[in-house]
Order: structure tokens, then sequence, then C-alpha cells
């Protein structure tokens, strides 16, 4: 599973006035399909902070916006992790129009892990971090 895909449907309330998917909503598409990749190979969120004192936390984000999506729109969110390093995870997102198979917009995402209790950096758990690193699909694509 080097890909991992999460559907979207947009609805009213992921658009502007004109009836297009505001830009800031896909960020949000985007982190549930990380948030849902990281359930799919194993790991919650919330057990990752109580059991281990982690959590993640984006970093950084380059987003390319290609082509609208629109109300009613099914859309489908890839995350690929491209690199898991001792303190960060990063993925290739896309956001696709299943209609006609365009890219809406294309993502890359640097997540910070992080100590629960000060939000301080953290190392991954060495455990955790050798179960992603067979996920990890090597460098992105640069966006354009």
């Amino acid at each position: 599973m080097l890909t991992f895909t999460w559907p979207v449907r947009v609805y009213y309330e992921d658009t502007d006035a004109g009836g297009v998917v505001f830009y800031a909503n896909y960020l949000k598409f985007m982190e549930r399909a990380r948030t849902e990749w990281l359930r799919a190979v194993g790991y919650e969120q919330d057990v990752l902070r109580e059991r281990r004192g982690i959590l993640f936390a984006v970093r950084r984000v380059t987003i390319d916006y290609l082509a609208p999506a629109r109300l009613d729109d099914c859309l489908s969110v890839t995350s690929r992790l491209v690199r898991a390093g001792g303190a960060s995870l990063e993925f290739d997102q896309q956001v696709m129009r299943d209609s006609d198979a365009s890219c809406c917009c294309r993502g890359a995402v640097k997540i910070a892990c992080l100590h629960a209790d000060t939000l301080r950096p953290a190392r991954l758990p060495g455990d955790l971090l050798s179960e992603l690193l067979p996920f990890a699909s090597g460098p992105a694509e640069p966006l354009s």
C-alpha cells in the first residue's frame, strides 16, 4: 500500500459563494486522508498520544491548485509517504475528481512528531519508525 486513497464528497459547507471548494478545505481533505492512512497501517492518533506521548502536527505544506472541485463532486484524496525520518514524515498528496480523473490539487506535506505534553519535537519511537519505513516510496516529484 504505497498509495492510500480516501473518498470525499464535496458538501455545501466545503464551498465558497461560487460553489467551488474553498481553497483551505483541500487541506482538511488531505488531513483526513493522512489520518485514515495512519489508521490503515495500524495506528490511531489518540492512542499514540495516550500511550506513547506523541502527536503529529503539520510543519510545512506546499500546495498547487490545479482545477476546481465543485458542490457534490466525488473526490479521491491520495496519500503517499515519501520519507520517514527520525522526527518527521513527508507525504505527497493529491485530490482527484472522480468523474474525469483530473487533479484538483497536489501538496507536499511535512509532519513533525511532537511530545504531547510539551509540544516540542520528539523522535518517532523506533518500532513505529521501522513499521512505517516500508511504506516510504522515496522522493516526491517536485511541485511545478
